[in-house]
């Protein structure tokens, strides 16, 4: 059974870095799980300077938009993994669905939310998830951004629920809301 690790916190917090020194304190091989889609130049940018920041011979990246529990399912017993992160997944699952005419709500982000907890609790290594804490800043002002803060806000808690440990890092400094 894996242990989860749930690393939340605002919009460059530090939260992927905590998560990233956290990871490389546990032993076993390390997978760094990306859910990030090149959207433009400068998301290309950011995502070589984070591959960079993981060039130290450690991490074996894997970079999937929306299976991620198919991919957990695939990982070797006793390994690191470091998904970054469930806010980008849940906009790759809206985009899809709107792309496809599909709804796309709670309940969709609930289903796809206990699919890859079900493959995290039988993972058996050490599972650190990353997210944006989203309820805190102002209620956006439009119907598409109100349904993505609900359901990243809905995912997050059904994570942290689960989770055997809960960090929110503000200001790069973690703060421990579970376990530990």
């Amino acid at each position: 059974m894996a242990k989860i690790i749930l690393i939340t916190g605002g919009a460059r917090s530090g939260k992927s870095d905590y998560a990233q020194l956290r990871a490389e304190g546990i032993a076993g091989e390390h997978f760094f799980l990306a859910s990030c889609p090149v959207i433009d130049e400068e998301m290309a940018d950011r995502i070589t300077r984070h591959k960079q920041d993981r060039r130290n011979g450690l991490w074996q990246t894997i970079e999937e938009e929306h299976d991620l529990a198919g991919v957990i399912e695939k990982l070797p017993n006793g390994s690191v993994c470091l998904l970054d992160c469930l806010t980008l997944w849940i906009n790759n699952l809206m985009y899809q669905a709107e792309m496809s005419n599909e709804e796309f709500s709670e309940d969709v982000v609930r289903e796809y939310t206990l699919q890859l907890l079900n493959a995290a609790k039988s993972y058996t290594g050490t599972l650190l998830m990353v997210s944006n804490e989203v309820g805190m800043g102002v209620v956006p002002d439009n119907p598409a951004a109100r349904k993505y803060r609900d359901c990243v806000g809905r995912c997050n808690r059904l994570i942290a629920a689960d989770a055997d440990e809960v960090i929110l890092v503000s200001c790069g400094l973690p703060l421990f809301l579970k376990g530990v």
